[in-house]
C-alpha cells in the first residue's frame, strides 16, 4: 500500500509503485511512473513522460520532467528517466529531452543532487554522481559514473565529464574533462587527478602510479594531445589509463581541458 496525502494531485494514468509515500501538495502527472518505495516529500512536481526508479527520495519544491528550457522545443514527445535510490533535494530541476538531443534526459542510480541544482534537457548522467548546491548542467552534457560537480559550478552544453572526475566549486567548464581529472579555478583548469577519489574507491597503488605517469605524458609529451593519448594506448596496460585513452579518442564535438592549458 502507498501513502498518498489527501492534498496531493495524482492525475489519471499515473502509475504508482508499491510502498510509495506522496506528501502534501505534490503533483504527479498522467504520464509519470513511480517505482516502488519512491518518496515525494511535499510540494514536489513530477510531470511529463517521466519514470523514476525504486527508492528514490525527492524533497520539497523539486520539479522533474518539465518541458526543456530550449527555444527549439516545439512540444515534441520526449521523456525523463531517473534511476534507483537517488536523493534529489529541494528546488532541483530536471528537464525532459528534445527531439534534437535524442529525446531523453537520463539519470542513473544512487546519485545525490543537492539543493537548487539543474539538469538540463538531453543530459546523460551516470551512476553515483553528485551535483552540489546550485550547480548547473547544461543541455546535451554527459556526466559519467562517479563524477562530482562542485557547488555554484556550470557545465557548458555538449561537454563530457569523464568517469571519476571532480569539478571544484565556482568553476565554469567549457571543454571535455578526462576521466579521473581534477578541475578547478574560475575558468576550469585541468589541475591534476582526483587522487582522493581514487584512493577512497580502493584503486590499486599500481594503477594510481600508472595514472600519474599518463597524466605527465599528456601534459609534457611530444605531439598533439590526441597523439599523446594514442601513444598511451600502446604504452600502458592499466585499465584506468585505457579508459582515459578511449575517452580522448572517442567522439566529441568539443575540445579538451588539457594539463597546463
Amino acid at each position: 500500500m502507498s501513502q498518498i496525502h489527501p492534498s496531493a494531485v495524482i492525475e489519471e494514468g499515473a502509475v504508482i509503485g508499491q510502498g510509495c509515500v506522496i506528501g502534501p501538495f505534490c503533483l504527479v502527472g498522467a504520464d509519470v511512473e513511480l517505482g516502488d518505495q519512491v518518496v515525494l516529500k511535499s510540494h514536489v512536481v513530477v510531470t511529463g513522460n517521466t519514470k523514476i526508479g525504486d527508492e528514490t527520495v525527492i524533497f520539497s519544491f523539486a520539479v522533474l520532467g518539465e518541458v526543456p528550457q530550449d527555444l527549439k522545443f516545439k512540444g515534441e514527445q520526449s521523456r525523463t528517466e531517473i534511476g534507483k535510490r537517488n536523493r534529489i533535494r529541494e528546488h532541483v530541476t530536471v528537464n525532459a529531452g528534445t527531439e534534437g538531443g535524442g529525446g531523453v534526459t537520463r539519470i542513473g542510480d544512487d546519485g545525490l543532487f543537492m539543493a537548487g541544482c539543474h539538469i538540463a534537457h538531453d543530459a546523460q548522467v551516470g551512476d553515483r554522481v553528485i551535483v552540489v548546491n546550485s550547480a548547473a548542467v547544461a543541455g546535451h552534457c554527459v556526466l559519467e559514473d562517479d563524477v562530482i560537480i562542485g557547488g555554484l559550478s556550470g557545465i557548458h552544453q555538449w561537454v563530457r565529464i569523464g568517469k571519476g572526475a571532480i569539478v571544484g566549486a565556482v568553476t565554469m567548464v567549457t571543454n571535455d574533462v578526462i576521466p579521473y581529472g581534477l578541475v578547478q579555478a574560475p575558468r576550469g583548469d585541468l589541475d591534476g587527478l582526483n587522487l582522493v577519489g581514487l584512493k577512497r574507491r580502493g584503486v590499486a597503488r599500481s594503477d594510481i602510479t600508472a595514472l600519474r605517469a599518463a597524466f605527465q605524458m599528456l601534459a609534457q609529451g611530444e605531439g598533439t594531445f590526441q597523439e599523446r593519448a594514442r601513444r598511451l594506448a600502446d604504452e600502458s596496460d592499466s585499465d584506468y589509463v585505457q579508459e582515459i585513452v578511449a575517452f580522448i579518442t572517442g567522439d566529441s564535438g568539443r575540445s579538451f581541458l588539457t594539463p597546463g592549458g
